[in-house]
């Protein structure tokens, strides 16, 4: 089976349910990061992932999808021990390319990274629109954690999370849960399920199943506003 090749222009993708098996969940190659392609991707499940800026960008949608009810998180009692003791803050929007950063750094057992310095680049021109946002998990003043993603409608697109204190991510995914609970939101997609995410909770879900909510996912108003007042805020 050939991959579609897109063209920069005009943006468009084919059908998410036409994602090849093997490997499982790759819909295309080529067309652009730009806001609009990255707009148009996650309000359909897709998702962009390559590992070189020298590849062409790859376009996801696998056929089971890991996914979380905001408020329906998994808190062990270590974690809530350390929620409750541990003197952690959570901001918002105060340190996103930051927070990029801390997650595309080398870790134990890791050849490389995804999240490449193109990638990045994109991510941050979508938070400067107002459509990609991080929450950061700090101690004594110092960032230690956090997650970032996208955020259309009543859905939450997780892209990747970073600890460089224990259990620090999990605290930021917490807040997350509580704030997008908070705000009525639907659906945290954590794209594909891993054993960090089984301990939080996250559940899989077929691709029909999840293309069906965000088929009214569009319908439904983009809360850019109300991330950057908790910025300001800089505390859950």
């Amino acid at each position: 089976m050939s991959i579609p090749l897109l063209p920069a222009s005009p943006v468009g993708f084919p059908n998410p349910q036409g994602a090849m098996a093997d490997p499982d969940g790759l819909l295309a190659a080529g067309g652009d990061l730009t806001i609009q392609w990255l707009i148009e991707a996650y309000a359909q499940g897709i998702f962009p992932w390559f590992d070189s800026d020298d590849d062409p960008i790859f376009w996801w949608s696998p056929s089971t999808r890991a996914v979380s009810v905001p408020g329906d998180i998994k808190v062990s009692r270590s974690l809530a021990k350390r929620i409750r003791n541990a003197g952690f803050e959570v901001r918002a929007d105060s340190n996103f390319a930051q927070v990029i950063d801390g997650c595309r750094a080398p870790r134990s057992g890791s050849q490389g990274t995804w999240i490449t310095d193109r990638m990045k680049a994109a991510y941050v021109e979508l938070h400067q629109a107002g459509f990609a946002h991080s929450l950061e998990t700090y101690l004594e003043g110092e960032l230690v954690g956090g997650l970032y993603g996208v955020s259309l409608g009543l859905c939450f697109f997780g892209e990747s999370m970073f600890s460089a204190k224990p259990d620090a991510s999990k605290i930021a995914f917490y807040a997350l849960h509580q704030q997008l609970r908070a705000w009525g939101f639907q659906l945290i997609d954590c794209q594909i399920q891993n054993p960090h995410l089984e301990t939080l909770g996250v559940q899989e879900m077929s691709r029909r199943a999840f293309l069906e909510i965000l088929s009214a996912n569009p319908l439904r108003k983009t809360r850019k506003g109300l991330w950057q007042l908790e910025g300001a805020s800089a505390k859950f």
